[in-house]
């Protein structure tokens, strides 16, 4: 069925009256509604609606589908996506009545901040197009100036960063989504600017209330603990006195004498100092109330309650939101900390993609790329992410300029183009897709990028002096004193994206392409060895992240510098017992060169050594329930950057080898690493599944490996040997280690 064919089936439409004038005042959330006609009972109905910058749709007084935040943010003026839901089972013979209510989100943000989207170029007035047809595609209702509009509702206030205010005395006579609601007093809606981007329709995976959670916990001075940072809101049930305000207040951490820390408030003005909070005023229901916000979310493990008024709080529950992926893979470990940072990093994972992979659910909720990519393989080997990747990917297009640069920030209303990217993070762009195609074998979100991979790589070359990359951010949030030089770190990467290019060009039968990028490659890769590299295996000053981009990136330029480089790295590691010397480039480059090279004991290490810097001293030393944004303590406490552990255990102790001589997961290598102190590992994948349980007392161990219906495999075992495996398990007995 298609929707928004023709201009004249349906307009853009808001509440008369309503003009944006780029200030940070804001108004009460317009509601608009339309009555309606079905001759017939109604089968195969569905509805598109794009409401902007976030939408509730109803009909006959009943919410339509379970989607909350939609549609999912994207470049505005570029493209803006609808939503299709089935509404056969809302409608009836005879009338019928729909309705909608409108939030800001990103279209309208009205909050102050360093990235300046309360400035971008799209902003404007909350707004909807809509369309309802039968399973024959008749047009029953659409979007147009017949439709009643009001702002005169319950929701006086929404901004993303900021919270939502509802007042309940302000509540409808009736319910405006039903048919005989008396909206005599309403305003007819007007046509309104489209929002300069193109309609399609939204094809990720939608972002719903996943988990619901009682607070019952309380600090000293009367803060609800849920016990894990998460993304999501609080629902109240509470009774009491008309007008009496119930303000809920959201943080990630709590100060020592038990009270609410806004540490994590940074880089933004918020309107009247007001972040992360929500405020319910009560109509005075005799059986009282229930209540949580629609068009916002907040990062938090904690929440303070205030009541103004006479009222009393009865429950109040956490709502955990997040883009509701299905799993696909999950692990145990005989380690009981590595077992620990996996649900950490799924838990960060998930607060950190609602709708779009972000860096914090709290402090900017910004679609950081560096984030994103070094985060990629983590999200496909744990869940179904390849269709929300590819959607944002896109948005990536749109936000690319003519000459190639690439915004730190995804979307972006014009800010970090000049900061905040580079290689390491733009790099987004070709690794993710890669990514899609390695674990899926869908060569679609390759072709769909490659022509602005190409740009960038150009852009990338006008950036570069002698072959020498000279910009863009480095290993991020690493020690100042240790940090190795961003040129290094991004001229690494940016000869990584040109061999991926090439065998991107290969894959899509462009030869003339393949060849110019290989040729770019070796010169930027002779260009490397010669500006850092010192001798001895050394490069730059012998920080762990220079040693293991050299090598993760392929840039050692014969055998025996390579030989020479590993060695050096694994002297350093076990010179330093193995703390996090490095930042988030490091975090992933060096404990997998380390594995690759024979060293994955050494490189698990990592994971579980428990001094600082490093993972587990995130949870020893406070109590982490998500990833952390610095090794020590400050910053934001919910980040997904240091995610790639999480790939990691996968692929090494795992054995799952996605590789891009046989891509998707058909076909697939399986080569487990065995970590002898961990003592057994288990991992499933798409059906696969891995298990392994080591033998101390003989240095052996048993192996057991399951290949689903449809699919093969080759098992690798610690001693060398091959096994080709169909379908079914097969188990691999007192296999002596090497």
């Amino acid at each position: 069925m298609k929707f928004f064919t023709k201009n004249q089936d349906s307009r853009w439409i808001t509440l008369s009256g309503l003009f944006c004038n780029f200030e940070t005042t804001t108004k009460p959330a317009p509601y608009l509604r339309q009555e309606f006609t079905c001759d017939s009972p109604v089968t195969g109905a569905k509805v598109a609606i794009c409401g902007l910058g976030y939408y509730e749709l109803f009909i006959n007084g009943k919410r339509v589908g379970d989607h909350v935040l939609d549609p999912v943010v994207s470049r505005f003026d570029k493209h803006v996506r609808y939503v299709v839901h089935d509404v056969s089972k809302h409608l009836k013979k005879g009338r019928n009545a729909i309705g909608v209510v409108l939030g800001t989100g990103w279209y309208n943000c009205h909050t102050p901040g360093m990235w300046v989207l309360e400035k971008a170029c799209w902003r404007d007035v909350p707004k909807m197009r809509l369309e309802l047809r039968d399973a024959k595609g008749k047009l029953l209702v659409a979007s147009d100036e017949k439709w009643k509009a009001t702002n005169e509702g319950p929701i006086v206030f929404d901004g993303l960063r900021n919270g939502e205010t509802y007042d309940a005395r302000k509540e409808f006579n009736g319910d405006f989504s039903k048919v005989k609601f008396d909206d005599s007093a309403w305003k007819s809606a007007w046509y309104i600017r489209p929002p300069g981007g193109l309609l399609e329709e939204q094809t990720c995976v939608p972002i719903r209330i996943v988990d619901t959670q009682e607070l019952t916990v309380q600090t000293k001075k009367g803060v609800y603990d849920l016990g894990r940072n998460i993304a999501g809101h609080a629902r109240i049930a509470v009774k009491g006195e008309a007008g009496a305000k119930v303000t809920l207040e959201y943080a990630e951490r709590i100060n020592k004498d038990g009270s609410l820390s806004k540490a994590e408030q940074q880089f933004t003005n918020f309107l009247e100092d007001r972040w992360q909070t929500d405020e319910y005023i009560l109509k005075g229901a005799a059986d009282g109330e229930t209540w949580e916000p629609c068009f916002t979310y907040h990062g938090f493990q904690y929440v303070k309650v205030t009541i103004e008024g006479k009222a009393k709080l009865q429950k109040i529950e956490a709502r955990i939101v997040n883009t509701d992926f299905d799993e696909v893979g999950s692990f145990e470990s005989g380690n009981a900390m590595i077992n620990t940072l996996q649900t950490l990093t799924r838990r960060s994972y998930l607060a950190n993609f609602v709708g779009i992979p972000t860096d914090c659910p709290h402090r900017e909720k910004n679609g950081w790329t560096g984030d994103a990519q070094l985060a990629s393989e983590t999200g496909l080997c744990n869940f179904d992410a390849a269709p929300s990747y590819r959607q944002w990917i896109a948005t990536m297009r749109d936000c690319q300029l003519a000459d190639g640069n690439l915004p730190g920030i995804v979307p972006t209303g014009g800010w970090g183009f000049n900061w905040g990217n580079g290689p390491a993070w733009d790099s987004a762009l070709f690794v993710i897709p890669w990514n899609v195609y390695l674990y899926t074998g869908d060569t679609v979100i390759l072709k769909e990028n490659y022509e602005s991979m190409k740009r960038y790589l150009d852009h990338a070359d006008a950036m570069a002096v002698d072959g020498i990359t000279q910009f863009g951010l480095g290993d991020w949030c690493s020690d100042p004193a240790k940090m190795v030089d961003a040129r290094l770190t991004n001229t690494a990467i940016r000869y990584s994206l040109l061999i991926m290019a090439a065998d991107i060009a290969d894959l899509l039968k462009v030869p003339a392409d393949a060849a110019k990028f290989r040729r770019d490659a070796a010169f930027v890769r002779k260009a490397f060895h010669k500006a850092f590299y010192k001798g001895k295996g050394i490069y730059a000053e012998g920080e762990l992240t220079a040693m293991g981009a050299a090598l993760y990136f392929g840039l050692c330029p014969n055998e025996a510098t390579r030989k020479a480089t590993v060695k050096r790295l694994a002297e350093c590691v076990e010179g330093c017992g193995a703390t996090a010397q490095f930042g988030i480039i490091g975090a992933k480059v060096v404990p997998r060169v380390l594995a690759d090279n024979g060293y994955a004991e050494l490189a698990a290490k990592f994971f579980t050594q428990e001094e600082f810097p490093g993972w587990a001293h995130w949870v020893i030393a406070d109590k982490a329930t998500s990833l952390h944004e610095i090794w020590s303590t400050g910053a934001s406490w919910n980040h997904i950057m240091f995610g790639d552990l999480s790939a990691w255990c996968f692929k090494y102790p795992g054995g799952f080898r996605f590789s891009a001589a046989k891509p998707g997961y058909k076909n697939l290598t399986i080569q487990p690493e065995i970590i002898r102190e961990w003592g057994s590992f288990k991992a499933q994948h798409r059906g696969y599944i891995t298990e392994w349980q080591y033998n101390e007392k003989d240095d052996t161990v048993f192996i057991r490996v399951t290949v689903p219906e449809g699919c093969k495999a080759e098992v690798i075992l610690p001693c060398g040997c091959k096994k080709s495996c169909k379908p079914g398990t097969y188990e691999f007995i007192d296999i002596p280690m090497p």
